[in-house]
């Protein structure tokens, strides 16, 4: 069986806290509708050059490929990225270690 969950995303500024995977899995099916798979947890590095601090905590998760359609907008409202948008398009690569950014490559 193929890996269903293809789409990684990323949404920064947000701690898994005192929740589970799971929960985050069924709070994402439940406030928009789509099947998730959660990832990890990061921090990112900071950036002198860019006046940037550093030491954010975001979230990466994959969308199931049948609902990455259907959560392409509503994503936005909460501040969700596509992965490939923020390290590949939108110059923000250098906001992860070395190790993430290995681990999960742009597919697109």
């Amino acid at each position: 069986m193929a890996n269903e969950f293809t789409q990684l995303c990323v949404w920064p500024a947000t701690m898994l806290g005192e929740y589970t995977a799971k929960e985050f899995e069924d709070f994402m099916k439940e406030q928009f509708g789509v099947r998730v798979k959660f990832e990890i947890e990061t921090v990112t590095n900071g950036s002198v050059e860019r006046n940037e601090e550093g030491g954010r905590h975001d979230l990466l998760f994959y969308v199931h490929s049948e609902d990455i359609g259907k959560f392409a907008v509503p994503r936005l409202v909460a501040g969700i990225r596509w992965w490939e948008d923020v390290i590949k398009y939108n110059d923000g690569a250098y906001l992860y270690s070395d190790e993430i950014l290995k681990k999960y490559p742009a597919t697109w």
